[in-house]
C-alpha cells in the first residue's frame, strides 16, 4: 500500500515545477521580459481575432491568452512554450458553439483539461514521435485554409451565414457581399494582411500585426467609417471564476466533443514545442509535463470564460526569434495582456473586426511552408496521397477525422512497405561431399526455402500461395532464422500452407525456429506440425539429414556409406 502511494506520489511530483524550473526563470532577465513584451504584441490581435472566430467573443479570446497562457508557462514541459487560443482550435470549436452554444464550449474546455491531464499521468507524450510528417504537414495545410475561409465574412463586412461547414458558409457571404458589396471592411482586411506579409519580409523582427491594426482602427475612428464594424464593448477586467456553466446533465453527449478537443490540443501542444525545440540549441521540452500544463490550463480557462487553449506555434517561434530562453518570457507575455484588459479595455473596443480578419488571413497563409510541402510531395507518392488526404479531410471534415484518416493510410501504406520486404526465396542444397548424381537425386526429391523479413497478416497469404504452389518433391525444407516476427495470422497460414502440403504427402521440416516464434507457432498448433518425429531442427545442415533419412527409410533413396556422409554445410549456407 505504501510502496504504491509512493509511486504516485513521484508520478504526480515528476509533473510539478522542480527547483531548475525556477532558477531558469533568473537568468537573463531583461531579454526574457524584452521578448514577453513583443509575444504579447504579436499576440493582441490574435487572441482577439481568434475569440471573435471561435464564436464566444474577443473577451474570451483575451482571457484564454492571460489565464491559460500563465498556467502553461508554469506547469508546462517547455521552457519556450506561448499558449493561448489558436486558429486550429478554433476550428473544432465553431461547430461546437453552433451545436450546443457558449456553455458547451466551456464545458467540453474543462473535460478536455481532465483529459489532458489523464494523459499526462499515462506518460502518452511519448507517443508523439509516432505521427508521421506528412500527416502533420497536411494537417496544418488543412489547418491554414480552414482559418483563412472562416475570416471571408468578417473580411467582407458581412454578417456570418448559418451553418457549420466551413465551405458552404463561406460561399453565402461571398454571395451576401456580391448582392450588398462592403468594400470599406474589404479595403481594411486586405490592407492589414498586406502589410503583416510585407512587412514581414522586410523586417521579420517588427511586429506589423500591432501596427497594421493600430493604423486601421485610427483610420476607422478618424475617418468616421461606420462600415467598419468594431469588435465592441470589452469587460474591463477578467470575470470572477465561476462554474456556474456547467451542465452535468450533458456531460455524457459532451464527451466526443471533449476528445476532439483534448486530441488536438496535445497535438499542437507537442507540436509547437518540438519546432521551439528545433529552433534552440540545448532546449528539450518533457512531454508528459507538457500535457500536464496543457491540462490544467484547459481546466482553468473555462472558468474566466476563456476557450480551450494549445501551445501556439506562431507565437513560440516568436518566443524564441527574439530571444527567449524561459519560462519568464511566456510569463511576461501573459501579464502585459492582463495589463491590456484591465487598462486599455475601451481602446481595444474599437478595432474593426474586418482588420482582425486580415490578421488571421495573413496568419493563415504563413502558416502554410511551401518548401515543406514540395518536399514531402516530392519523396514519395504515398508521402504525398497522405498529405493531400489529410489537408482535403481537414477542409472537408474536421480536423480529429483528417488526423485519423491520415493515420490509418500512413500506417496501410507502411504496412504494404514491411510487407514486400518479406521475401519466399528456393535456395540451392549446399554440395556437400555429394557426387553430382547424388546431388541431382537429392534436388529431385527434397526443396529447400528461405524465409526473409516479417511473417504478419499483411504479407502472409502471399506466403501461403507461394509455398502451396511447390512442385511434385518429398520434403520441403523452411529455413526460418531470418523470419525477423510473426503474428497470429502468421502462424495460422503457415500451419495451413503446411497441412496442405502433408495432405499430398509432403513431408515439412523447420530449422531455425526463434524462441519468439516457437511460442506463436505453438498457440496455434503448428509448432507440431513442423516436427519430424517430434524433433526440431537447430540448423538447416540436421534438417537435410533428417529429410534424407525419412527419404531412406521410405525406400525413395539408397543409403550412403558411412564413410560417405556428407560433411556439416558452412555457417554461410546454414543461414
Amino acid at each position: 500500500m505504501t510502496t504504491g502511494f509512493s509511486r504516485v506520489w513521484a508520478r504526480i511530483a515528476s509533473l510539478l515545477p522542480g527547483r531548475a524550473d525556477f532558477a531558469e526563470v533568473r537568468r537573463d532577465p531583461r531579454r526574457n521580459l524584452l521578448a514577453g513584451l513583443t509575444v504579447a504584441i504579436v499576440a493582441l490581435p490574435l487572441a482577439l481575432g481568434f475569440g471573435v472566430s471561435s464564436g464566444l467573443g474577443a473577451e474570451a479570446g483575451l482571457a484564454t491568452a492571460v489565464v491559460a497562457g500563465t498556467l502553461a508557462a508554469v506547469f508546462g514541459g517547455s521552457n519556450l512554450q506561448v499558449s493561448g487560443p489558436t486558429g486550429a482550435m478554433t476550428v473544432v470549436l465553431v461547430p461546437i458553439v453552433g451545436e450546443y452554444g457558449p456553455t458547451g464550449v466551456l464545458t467540453v474546455g474543462l473535460m478536455a483539461g481532465v483529459l489532458l491531464v489523464a494523459l499526462a499521468a499515462l506518460r502518452a507524450g511519448r507517443y508523439m514521435q509516432f505521427i508521421p510528417a506528412p500527416v502533420v504537414e497536411g494537417f496544418t495545410l488543412g489547418i491554414a485554409c480552414v482559418i483563412g475561409l472562416q475570416q471571408v465574412p468578417n473580411a467582407l463586412g458581412v454578417p456570418k451565414p448559418e451553418g457549420d461547414r466551413v465551405l458552404v458558409v463561406t460561399w453565402r457571404a461571398v454571395q451576401e457581399f456580391a448582392g450588398s458589396p462592403n468594400w470599406t471592411a474589404a479595403g481594411f482586411a486586405v490592407a492589414v494582411a498586406v502589410v503583416m506579409l510585407v512587412g514581414a519580409r522586410w523586417r521579420p523582427t517588427v511586429p506589423f500585426s500591432i501596427v497594421a491594426v493600430i493604423a486601421a482602427t485610427i483610420v476607422a475612428q478618424l475617418a468616421h467609417l461606420d462600415a467598419a464594424k468594431p469588435i465592441g464593448d470589452l469587460p474591463s477586467g477578467l470575470p470572477a471564476p465561476s462554474l456556474s456553466f456547467l451542465d452535468l446533465g450533458s456531460l455524457g453527449t459532451l464527451l466526443a466533443p471533449a476528445v476532439a478537443v483534448a486530441a488536438l490540443a496535445a497535438l499542437e501542444s507537442l507540436l509547437s514545442a518540438s519546432v521551439a525545440d528545433g529552433m534552440t540549441v540545448g532546449q528539450k521540452h518533457d512531454p508528459d509535463r507538457e500535457l500536464f500544463g496543457q491540462g490544467l490550463a484547459n481546466i482553468a480557462a473555462p472558468l474566466f470564460g476563456g476557450v480551450p487553449a494549445t501551445g501556439a506555434i506562431a507565437r513560440t517561434a516568436v518566443n524564441v526569434r527574439t530571444g527567449a530562453s524561459s519560462r519568464l518570457a511566456a510569463l511576461t507575455h501573459a501579464a502585459v495582456l492582463a495589463v491590456i484588459v484591465f487598462a486599455a479595455a475601451p481602446l481595444v473596443s474599437r478595432i474593426p473586426l474586418a482588420a482582425l480578419a486580415g490578421v488571421l488571413l495573413a496568419t493563415a497563409i504563413r502558416m502554410v511552408e511551401v518548401g515543406s510541402l514540395r518536399t514531402m510531395a516530392r519523396a514519395t507518392r504515398s508521402d504525398a496521397l497522405i498529405l493531400v488526404l489529410t489537408a482535403v479531410a481537414t477542409l472537408a471534415l474536421d480536423l480529429v477525422y483528417a488526423v485519423i484518416i491520415g493515420l490509418v493510410v500512413a500506417g496501410g501504406l507502411a504496412l504494404r512497405a514491411v510487407a514486400r520486404q518479406a521475401r519466399f526465396d528456393q535456395v540451392p542444397l549446399d554440395q556437400g561431399d555429394h557426387s553430382a548424381e547424388e546431388h541431382a537425386l537429392l534436388a529431385e526429391h527434397i526443396v529447400a526455402y528461405r524465409i526473409d523479413g516479417p511473417l504478419f497478416f499483411a504479407a502472409a497469404h502471399r506466403f501461403l500461395l507461394e509455398l502451396t504452389e511447390v512442385a511434385d518433391v518429398r520434403v520441403v525444407i523452411l529455413r526460418m532464422s531470418r523470419v525477423s516476427t510473426m503474428d497470429a495470422t502468421g502462424a495460422l497460414v503457415l500451419k495451413d500452407a503446411v497441412e496442405k502440403l502433408r495432405r499430398r504427402g509432403i513431408v515439412v521440416l523447420a530449422s531455425g525456429i526463434r524462441p519468439g516464434q516457437r511460442q506463436v507457432l505453438d498457440s496455434v498448433g503448428a509448432l507440431e506440425l513442423l516436427r519430424h518425429e517430434g524433433r526440431e531442427y537447430a540448423t538447416t545442415s540436421e534438417a537435410i539429414r533428417a529429410a534424407r533419412d525419412h527419404l531412406e527409410t521410405a525406400g525413395v533413396l539408397p543409403a550412403i556409406p558411412a564413410q560417405k556422409q556428407p560433411r556439416p554445410f558452412s555457417e554461410e549456407a546454414l543461414r
